[in-house]
């Protein structure tokens, strides 16, 4: 697995809090945009760079090519190669095919702040020491339930997505990760963060790391909270480089 370089500038890439969007000739998910991000870094990123603009006459980030147009044709272009060899062809799968469209497509933002990458392995330092971040989170089984699973948060998140989850807590937290506060009809009163819900049923970590189900129906009082569910980072500008650097090497297998 190639690692990401050090001490760069990236562009902020996408929300993964947006569910659907469309462009040119198909729609794409937030799960395709994730899935999408890990095979450009591994496969992509080399040659076009982070923000998709190195090779001369193509823009990924703004949709410019040389010769593509719809998804098809991005698609020919990856799968038989290109430019007389410059551009090699890849075997991918299709589930990797749509993901890479789905990221080439709205993956980028290119009107974003540039995000700095510092030393991953000073990041682990600050992470597990005076970041306080393992005090919350798990990773790799050790650690924590009470906040997100970061064990590969680097094939979910992009940098810019991290920088804003350090930074501006309040801009980039999910939907699902929001904490919650429940009032059962025997007056309990349980706090948490929020798993699963679907329409009659919710399934939360409580503030003592048990796993809960509820049915909606047994709730008096059901809130959702919007507030972030800690402070922006007090850590130095190169410290957050750092920790992000650390950040982008948990990622799944390939």
């Amino acid at each position: 697995m190639k690692q990401l370089p050090v001490s760069i500038l990236v562009i902020i890439g996408v929300s993964l809090t947006t569910a659907w969007a469309e462009s040119n000739d198909h729609a794409y998910t937030s799960e395709s945009v994730s899935r999408g991000y890990q095979v450009y870094i591994d496969n992509c990123a080399l040659c076009h760079g982070l923000e998709g603009n190195w090779i001369e006459g193509v823009d990924l980030s703004r949709a410019q090519f040389k010769t593509a147009v719809t998804d098809h044709d991005i698609k020919g272009v990856i799968v038989e190669g290109a430019a007389e060899g410059r551009m090699p062809r890849f075997d991918l799968t299709e589930d990797e095919l749509d993901g890479i469209i789905a990221y080439i497509r709205i993956g980028f933002d290119p009107d974003g702040v540039a995000v700095k990458i510092g030393d991953p392995l000073h990041g682990e330092t600050i992470f597990r020491g005076h970041g306080e971040c393992s005090g919350c989170h798990r990773i790799n089984g050790l650690g924590p339930r009470t906040a997100p699973d970061l064990s590969h948060i680097g094939s979910h998140r992009t940098p810019g997505a991290l920088y804003r989850t350090l930074l501006t807590p309040e801009t980039a937290l999910l939907p699902i990760n929001k904490s919650v506060i429940l009032v059962t009809k025997s007056e309990e009163t349980i706090t948490g963060r929020r798993l699963n819900e679907d329409t009659y049923t919710v399934q939360i970590i409580d503030s003592t790391e048990r796993l809960r189900s509820f049915k909606k129906s047994d709730l008096t009082h059901y809130d959702i909270s919007d507030e972030p569910t800690h402070k922006p980072s007090e850590l130095s500008e190169e410290e957050v480089a750092d920790v992000i650097g650390y950040l982008l090497t948990l990622r799944s297998a390939p």
